[in-house]
């Protein structure tokens, strides 16, 4: 039981920052927020190369920088012969990185991504949807 209780205090608190609502955007700052279809999950994870403390959206000084993600979705299970038409799905997790080199203070931005078979796809959006960069996939990986 003792052992239970540092693994339910981690869950908590790991909700408990999900749930906590998003900061006000700095305006003298970019904000790129991030959206993926339902049953996907797609998670802020670098900004120039550094870990970023919360997962649901990036804050950015005006300028060039280089954000990375990661997606993750489920695919079919299997791969190969009839016998791997039941088996159970996969989760699969994409790195993707995107660059760009005008973030403006005060605009808002948008990272979308979707599966590609057992791969992803991602775009950087301005307000306007113009897709300003398209996403490079590090890796993939299947975990389950």
């Amino acid at each position: 039981v003792s052992t239970m209780r540092p693994l339910f205090l981690l869950i908590l608190l790991t909700l408990g920052a999900c749930a906590s609502p998003l900061p006000t955007p700095d305006p003298q700052q970019a904000w790129v927020s991030l959206y993926a279809s339902a049953g996907y999950t797609l998670m802020a994870h670098k900004l120039d190369d550094k870990q970023t403390r919360d997962g649901r959206y990036f804050q950015v000084s005006p300028g060039a920088h280089t954000l990375d993600v990661r997606f993750q979705f489920e695919v079919a299970g299997g791969g190969g012969g009839s016998s791997d038409f039941n088996s159970e799905p996969r989760q699969m997790t994409c790195h993707l990185r995107l660059q760009y080199d005008g973030f403006v203070a005060g605009q808002q931005y948008r990272i979308e991504a979707r599966p590609l078979l057992y791969k992803a796809q991602g775009w950087l959006y301005d307000s306007q949807r113009q897709v300003l960069a398209r996403a490079k996939v590090l890796r993939c990986n299947t975990s389950g």
